[in-house]
């Protein structure tokens, strides 16, 4: 561990963990993985323990864009430190990678990218536990993201009620109807100039730079997404339409609904009425309907008794980018409750 940044009140350790469960994944990205780990002011002069807050990023994100600088802004690390040098009860943050050569990971287990679920809770989660002074208890420990993010730190709350008793989720994937279907459609007329096969359109973005041409968006995402929830078990991913017309295949498309964050809220009521603390908020001009998404997991909440405390709910003035400024929100409000 080499402490990085010398000028932050806490401390920025970038550390490497080996994965056992991502070696060998089915895209042979690296099993190493980098992971950062702030600790804050006060950190180095005590025995104290404390409560960890895991953040994970959206997709397309890497870790090391945490440290990225835009005009007028200060990187998430920094304004955390901000926050714990000014008061705010500290905590120790811990910043994940899981990113993968198709851009993200969903933080799901699948035959398609990898076993990055896991990664996150059997092997992140005890490292830092057995390299750092936390307090080692799902009540003071919570999990918060944004975007793809946002949707890892739901379905881990819901999964694995035993590691976290908190999150936060910013503009978090939900709502797939609202929020995925529109791209199928241009999904589908962009494959109309690869004979309808997103292979043949993944083997030309990869001979050339990224981004170069309109559909590299949609259709990078489409495959991440195909290969997160809808592989098959060779990990060949399975479109949720039919390539030549945008129709439905209602069988794959019930495998993606099936990872909707606000239709997995009644088959895992027990694991949510258990939560702590539940941070939800969202743009309303969000270009994938993130905040109708947001009201209908907020509303699935209430139908399962899910106490109003216990929950903060925000729709904001945005769309979901450049909202990076909600982050250190959810973190104070996390850090004031955790358990100490």
């Amino acid at each position: 561990m080499l402490p990085w940044d010398t000028d932050l009140a806490g401390r920025l350790d970038r550390n490497t963990i080996t994965s056992e469960l991502l070696r060998d994944n089915p895209l042979g990205d690296p099993h190493e993985r980098p992971l950062w780990v702030y600790v804050p002011p006060g950190y180095d002069d005590t025995a104290e323990r404390y409560p960890a807050v895991y953040v994970i990023q959206g997709y397309t994100g890497s870790l090391s864009m945490w440290a990225n600088r835009t005009p007028f802004r200060q990187p998430f690390p920094e304004t955390a430190d901000a926050l714990f040098a000014g008061g705010a009860p500290g905590c120790v943050v811990v910043f994940v990678d899981a990113w993968t050569s198709l851009g993200g990971s969903q933080f799901v287990d699948s035959p398609g990218t990898g076993r990055y679920h896991s990664y996150l809770c059997d092997e992140v989660v005890p490292w830092v536990d057995a390299h750092y002074r936390t307090i080692a208890d799902r009540a003071s420990r919570a999990i918060t993201g944004k975007s793809s993010g946002g949707f890892g730190a739901m379905i881990t709350t819901m999964l694995r009620p035993d590691l976290f008793g908190s999150m936060a989720t910013h503009a978090g994937d939900t709502l797939y109807e609202l929020s995925y279907i529109p791209g199928f459609a241009k999904a589908a007329r962009a494959l109309r100039s690869y004979d309808h096969d997103i292979s043949r359109w993944h083997a030309d973005f990869q001979a050339r730079p990224a981004f170069t041409k309109p559909e590299d968006h949609d259709l990078i995402e489409l495959l991440c997404l195909s290969s997160c929830f809808s592989a098959g078990a060779d990990g060949t991913p399975e479109l949720p339409f039919e390539p030549t017309t945008g129709v439905l295949r209602e069988d794959v498309w019930a495998r993606w609904l099936a990872w909707d964050p606000v239709r997995m809220v009644s088959s895992h009521a027990d694991a949510l009425r258990s939560l702590d603390s539940i941070w939800i908020d969202a743009g309303t001009s969000d270009e994938w309907y993130l905040d109708l998404g947001a009201q209908a997991f907020r509303a699935e909440l209430a139908k399962i008794g899910v106490p109003d405390e216990r929950i903060h709910f925000e729709l904001f003035e945005a769309g979901h980018m450049g909202i990076d400024y909600r982050y250190p929100l959810s973190l104070v409000w996390l850090a004031e409750r955790l358990q100490r």
